[in-house]
């Protein structure tokens, strides 16, 4: 038992009028099916890869928030600053260090106390 049925529809890929023999097709040809598929896959993965990229940029921030002691490039990471004004604030003791031989070593608390 066929239906001889004909509805106007518009497709949803490339926005022509046809008309389809069912009330549930959204796609003028099986080309146009085939391109909005790709697209939908195409989105999916793009949000994928959006999503895992800022997983990889957060969790280094939030190794380092979990820290007691920090060096320079960390500190200046996590704090958003260069290296030279986290040199400059350590010069002016606005910023307590310690040094290990030539290693510069920060305090977590002393950098929560700077921000306040």
């Amino acid at each position: 038992m066929s239906s001889k049925i004909k509805v106007k529809r518009i497709c949803e890929y490339c926005g022509n009028s046809f008309e389809a023999k069912t009330t549930v097709t959204k796609y003028c040809s099986h080309r146009c099916n085939s391109r909005a598929y790709k697209a939908q896959a195409k989105g999916i993965k793009i949000e994928r890869s959006n999503l895992e990229t800022l997983d990889r940029v957060l969790l280094p921030i939030e190794a380092l928030q979990a820290k007691d002691y920090l060096n320079i490039n960390e500190a200046c990471s996590l704090i958003g600053v260069s290296r030279m004004t986290l040199h400059r604030l350590i010069k002016s003791n606005k910023l307590n260090a310690s040094y290990i031989g030539r290693k510069v070593i920060i305090k977590r608390t002393e950098l929560d106390r700077l921000l306040q």
